[in-house]
């Protein structure tokens, strides 16, 4: 449930910020792993909704700090390949681990796929139940191109006509072939605003990220 990866297509500008801007994100979470390392052996972290081969892809970024990384997904199974512990595992319901039993939790673009207002509560206080520390991104709402569907404006209409627009063919990441599969993908995505963001981690500072005067990206930082 992180970002995925996008198809071999003809390129265009404005969506191959994508890549850089994951870098660029990715670089300020480092930021708070370095922080940690310098008290700690060994830095714990649970990437919620994450995979491996997000965290090999930016293993240049971090191959030099002491990680260990609990990645918990509904799409994966148990699996050890250290540094990555792989763990079949809900968002919304994380009992089988104790309050605090990592140093920071990662979550990159899962939020906005869990589910509706009550099921992202129940993310973000296992987010904030797990660790001390967290950086949770997700896409702004407001921002005019959407990332999942690679479309511009067309998050902004009613879900009925986004359900007609993604039968009719594919936008992005996102087809079906039946009205009741494109209902379902399109409630698939709930993307959030920066208020909403705030009411979910209170005791987080809501980082904008930028492309031009437009939040491409909020990010809830503790």
């Amino acid at each position: 449930m992180s970002e995925p990866q996008p198809p071999v297509e003809a390129a265009r500008p404005f969506i191959n910020v994508s890549p850089r801007y994951r870098l660029n994100r990715f670089r300020m979470f480092r930021g708070m792993l370095e922080e940690l390392a310098r008290t700690r052996s060994v830095v714990r972290v649970l990437d919620m909704g994450g995979w491996p081969d997000y965290w090999q892809d930016m293993r240049p970024l971090w191959q030099d700090l002491p990680l260990h990384l609990t990645i918990v997904n509904i799409d994966i199974t148990d699996r050890d390949d250290p540094p990555y512990h792989s763990r079949y595992g809900s968002a919304l319901d994380m009992a089988g681990y104790a309050d605090n039993s990592f140093d920071i939790v990662h979550s990159n673009s899962v939020i906005e796929h869990v589910g509706q207002w009550v099921e992202m509560q129940a993310m973000a206080r296992e987010v904030r139940r797990l660790a001390p520390r967290y950086f949770v991104q997700t896409p702004n709402l407001w921002f005019p191109y959407e990332p999942h569907y690679r479309s511009l404006f067309l998050h902004w209409f009613p879900e009925p006509v986004r359900a007609a627009m993604v039968l009719r063919k594919r936008r992005g990441f996102i087809e079906a072939s039946s009205y009741d599969q494109a209902m379902r993908e399109v409630q698939d995505i709930h993307l959030l605003s920066a208020r909403q963001m705030a009411e979910l981690f209170p005791d987080a500072r809501i980082e904008r990220e930028k492309v031009g005067p437009f939040t491409k990206s909020l990010i809830a930082i503790r």
